[in-house]
């Protein structure tokens, strides 16, 4: 049987860990340390960990690449190393370790959103068409050669967390079709077209914001993309709201403008209005627009 290890981090990452499990002998998890999370801080483990240790795998969490090598120097080379959503660079040392190199299972068609957040990114984009691909990993950013790819249609109603779910299942499906074959010489890899590549750059803070100089699609793209984690964001008397999901709107409003149609609170964009359909207050439960805003005195500005 193939030995192997994985590298991984969050809930995406599992479904290929599971099958990772049932075709090799995994010896190794390695994931991202525990960290606080939530309003409580409260200190929580990677879901890979988690579900490691119900398959009974050792698991290491190392703070950088150079822990990551100290601690793995003196260990029996695996075959194959595996990688999917792990957050972290790997250096040529770690690379080169397994005997079969490392592959990579990425959320998108390489090379389009190599990257951090390609899942996120295309939705944003208003793609509508991605896959994941396995790749053979090697010291660039997403840059290795290409082992196999799978297809498939973004729906146009689609959340970012929605897509990302479908495609850990198509992943883990296409990570087991591919990892014998691999290692065994029936499949080979192709260079990557760089002159088709785009960058799937992490997350940051700007990019949840609604601001009035989006279009109405940019922005129902960017809520989809977000929901239902973190989320889009938009002050409402000062205080960010998650908005969740949004809707082509019933009236006309100028950029950066509230309105209501039928109880239902409006938004303005630099091309028309959305209908707020779900959006979460500061502290609390995500709500239907209309019980939002029930009771609410119209908003200005």
């Amino acid at each position: 049987m193939i030995t192997t290890w994985f590298l991984g981090t969050p809930e995406a990452a599992i479904p290929s860990l599971r099958s990772l499990a049932s075709i090799s002998e995994v010896r190794l998890v390695v994931t991202r340390p525990d960290r606080p999370q939530g309003r409580n801080r409260r200190v929580t483990s990677p879901p890979v960990k988690v579900a490691a240790d119900e398959l009974g795998i050792e698991v290491l969490q190392p703070e950088s690449g150079t822990d990551l090598a100290r601690a793995v120097q003196h260990r029996p080379a695996p075959d194959v190393g595996v990688v999917v959503a792990f957050g972290m660079i790997l250096r040529p040392p770690i690379l080169a370790i397994p005997r079969g190199g490392f592959l990579n299972v990425h959320f998108s068609l390489l090379p389009r959103w190599r990257g951090a957040a390609p899942v996120q990114r295309a939705v944003m984009a208003g793609d509508t068409e991605t896959g994941v691909t396995v790749m053979a990993m090697d010291a660039g950013l997403d840059t290795g050669p290409v082992v196999d790819v799978r297809r498939t249609a973004i729906h146009p109603s689609e959340t970012g967390g929605e897509l990302t779910q479908r495609l850990a299942g198509m992943g883990a499906e296409l990570l087991a079709a591919t990892l014998g074959p691999w290692f065994d010489g029936r499949l080979t890899a192709s260079p990557q077209q760089e002159e088709q590549a785009t960058y799937a750059s992490r997350l940051e803070a700007a990019d949840r914001i609604l601001g009035p100089t989006l279009t109405l699609t940019e922005a129902i793209d960017r809520v989809r993309a977000l929901a239902p984690e973190p989320g889009a964001q938009v002050d409402v008397t000062g205080r960010p709201h998650r908005v969740l999901a949004l809707a082509p709107g019933e009236i006309d409003l100028p950029p950066g403008r509230w309105g209501d149609s039928d109880g239902h609170p409006h938004l303005g964009f630099a091309d028309g209005a959305a209908r707020i359909v779900t959006i979460q207050p500061p502290g609390k439960r995500p709500l239907a627009g209309a019980d939002w805003l029930r009771g609410r005195p119209l908003l200005e500005g």
